[in-house]
């Protein structure tokens, strides 16, 4: 990586790490005033529209049909289904808990990569049977057996980041900041389809605690955070991009404890630790595959980007 890469793919890093890790708790306080959907709708329509106002203001052309199909269906997978049951595991998982289940998407990537056709290196299969390991070993803890669907929730939801991931690296989508414009619009508009279709609706004035973390998710969350994510995967490896999982439940769990009264008990911290270790070994296998291609000239276009 050049140098005139190397600093803004460092602070897009660090914004995904840190923001990301609150917004489990900005969620949290969320639900004390709005449904789970609803915030999704609320959240994502509202930043789309600004960023995308602000970029055809600028003249960015607008995106053709193809690619707003494309934006559609990594939109849905990233925020109607990954982001959208999370909020709905909140209601009954601890914001920590599910930052910890949040973060075996990129164990979820690799497997999509491979379904896809990409190569999987012997030292991602091991991160990937500990990670399911540790997933085991958080549902020996009593919180997962007592929430129910809100576990199943809080589970499938980074199979859809995961596959969004993958996807978005294999369709034609506008590029750039249109790209979180149009994904977050389309995102937004599934989910308050799904709010509308399942009845939610704010029965008395929300908070203004929770108001003010809708906006907070709205700007941070998603303006600054996602805009940073598409950055990464546009200008590096997935197993880069999609790292920032394993420093997010660090945060959140600091965070729930110390502002939200949750605690943990002996079986999530250590589910928690065996899932951030196969993460990190994950990455560590795509790491030594990279190198393995940068080193053989002989392998074709094909076979570098099947390993990137």
């Amino acid at each position: 990586m050049n140098a005139s890469k190397r600093v803004p793919v460092v602070l897009s890093f660090l914004a995904v790490a840190v923001i990301w890790g609150s917004t489990y708790l900005g969620i949290r306080v969320a639900l004390d005033g709005f449904p789970p959907f609803l915030i999704g709708a609320i959240r994502f329509l509202t930043a789309g529209s600004i960023l995308y106002g602000f970029l055809r203001a600028r003249g960015e052309r607008a995106p053709t049909g193809a690619e707003w199909r494309s934006a559609g269906i990594t939109g849905v997978l990233f925020f109607a289904i990954g982001n959208g049951l999370v909020n709905v595991a909140e209601r009954s998982v601890s914001s920590g808990l599910a930052s910890v289940l949040v973060a075996t998407m990129p164990l979820w990537a690799t497997l999509f990569e491979r379904f896809a056709g990409g190569r999987v290196q012997r030292l991602e299969w091991l991160g990937l049977a500990l990670g399911l390991g540790g997933v085991v070993i958080l549902n020996l803890g009593g919180e997962l057996r007592a929430s129910g669907a809100g576990a199943v929730c809080a589970l499938v939801a980074p199979m859809g980041w995961a596959l969004g991931s993958v996807v978005s690296k294999r369709v034609r989508l506008p590029g750039g900041p249109m790209t979180t414009a149009t994904q977050m619009l389309a995102g937004g508009a599934t989910m308050a389809l799904l709010s509308k279709a399942l009845g939610e609706h704010v029965v008395v004035t929300p908070p203004a605690r929770t108001i003010v973390a809708v906006a907070y998710l709205a700007v941070f969350g998603s303006l600054v955070g996602f805009s940073a994510y598409v950055y990464l995967l546009r200008n590096t490896a997935t197993s880069v991009a999609t790292s920032y999982a394993y420093v997010n439940p660090v945060i959140a769990l600091v965070l729930g404890v110390a502002f939200a009264g949750e605690h943990i008990d002996r079986a999530g911290v250590t589910g928690a630790a065996v899932i951030l270790a196969a993460v990190l070994l994950l990455s560590r296998g795509k790491g030594r595959a990279r190198e393995r291609v940068v080193v053989t000239p002989a392998l074709d276009d094909a076979a570098c980007e099947s390993v990137r």
